[in-house]
């Protein structure tokens, strides 16, 4: 069964895998090739006292953030220099000038060692203000230096508590730097004040803001972020969907444009061998006022209309983001078969549920952003495939013979006891 926190970790590996694949022309200089810089990223992480809430599945917005980072920083591609810092992680009082200096780098910028970065982040505790302008300056210094690609990317629960220092004139100052540095926001559970600042400091910068409702929807984001942080002039190709799979365009591995109508389906086709792996994963962008309580799904299907797996998620706001992906591995084929195989093609059709208050234009379509990837498949010999028993049938045979084993067992005591106590 394709879980949500597999489906997060499919997202993540389609853009990974995507944009390790695009080959770019070196530069050369005196006869050497010229060496790429890694691109920066810091996640700067509200912990302020209302994180505390319990409104994301289930669980307090600190847990929900702290799930989501372990599964962001298992997927970092090796590239990219990550650090994280914190605001409102160390000040309990009420001293606003203490609360609104409360900020600092949890895990520096730099090649990233996931254990240490996961422990620190473990630490973290709901405490203090929300000082996002101080934030978003010492995330700023924090990447300073080098010509490369910088990304900050705020996940926050509430707008700035540290006024007048507002921290959308905070993101037009470091705009203004010139130094390529881009700012993604993410609203937890956010409110119409909160939004439309977080929209602000997104824009000043050329960023995005992303409303986020629920666990999966935190981690797929910012791993989709810093994806594009490691290759960030992957260059999207316009295509058209169609009404029926039969008419839909045969796409290859690469990133695509459409732009698909309120409550509409669009179909896309995609063909893979046995043994391979075909990862996918859709965005579509409200980039205009709608109803709240919309959603997206991304289902792949046979020709013949089988469905074989599906990602779908929901979120409600005005100018937001909405991502889904899902992971298809096709067995592979054993024997003298084996290289005559004809290669499959799966239906991809994407699907939303939007609607429009009734002042609004629904033409164009939303703009929509899919990735399609294909992949070697799962090594039948590797150890993921053993623990998760992927693959490893052979496992699975053991436990069975082990738990026979062991009724035999059970069933030679039981007969010993019941004639032992027949005899006294």
């Amino acid at each position: 069964m394709i879980t949500r926190k597999r489906l997060a970790a499919a997202v993540c590996g389609v853009l990974v895998t995507l944009t390790g694949g695009i080959v770019t022309v070196p530069a050369w200089a005196d006869g050497e090739p010229a060496q790429k810089e890694a691109p920066k990223v810091e996640l700067v992480l509200d912990v302020s006292g209302s994180m505390r809430a319990r409104d994301i599945d289930g669980q307090s917005r600190m847990s929900a953030a702290k799930q989501a980072f372990n599964d962001v920083l298992d997927a970092v591609p090796e590239e990219v220099e990550l650090g994280i810092r914190t605001l409102g992680a160390d000040y309990p009082g009420d001293d606003r000038k203490k609360g609104c200096k409360d900020t600092r780098q949890l895990y520096p910028v730099g090649k990233l060692d996931r254990t240490e970065a996961k422990t620190a982040v473990a630490t973290l505790a709901p405490t203090g203000w929300t000082p996002i302008g101080p934030a978003l300056l010492g995330a700023a210094d924090d990447l300073e230096g080098g010509n490369t690609t910088r990304r900050i990317v705020l996940i926050t629960d509430g707008e700035d508590t540290c006024a007048p220092l507002d921290p959308c004139e905070v993101a037009r100052e470091i705009a203004a730097r010139g130094i390529h540095l881009t700012i993604d926001t993410l609203g937890l559970v956010p409110n119409a004040k909160m939004r439309a600042q977080l929209m602000c400091i997104a824009e000043a910068t050329g960023g995005t803001y992303t409303s986020v409702q629920h666990k999966d929807e935190l981690s797929d984001r910012v791993s989709q972020l810093i994806d594009r942080a490691a290759e960030p002039t992957v260059t999207p190709v316009a295509t058209k969907g169609a009404d029926r799979c039969e008419d839909a365009p045969q796409l290859k591995p690469g990133l695509y444009t459409d732009r698909e109508k309120f409550a509409e389906h669009r179909w896309y086709r995609v063909d893979m061998l046995p043994g391979q792996e075909l990862r996918a994963s859709v965005s579509i962008a409200a980039d205009r006022a709608v109803n709240p309580d919309y959603g997206v799904m991304l289902r792949a299907s046979t020709v013949h209309g089988r469905e074989i797996v599906r990602g779908e998620a929901a979120g409600d706001g005005r100018t937001d983001v909405i991502s889904t992906g899902l992971r298809y591995p096709k067995p592979d084929i054993d024997g003298a078969d084996a290289d005559k195989a004809a290669a499959e093609t799966v239906c991809l059709r994407v699907s939303n549920s939007f609607s429009a208050p009734a002042a609004v234009k629904t033409a164009p379509g939303l703009p929509l952003e899919l990735t399609v990837d294909i992949v070697d498949g799962p090594d039948n010999g590797s150890d993921a495939a053993f623990f998760g028993l992927g693959h490893g049938w052979w496992l699975l045979g053991v436990l069975v013979l082990a738990g026979f084993l062991a009724g035999l067992v059970w069933g030679w005591l039981s007969r010993w006891r019941v004639s032992v106590w027949r005899t006294n």
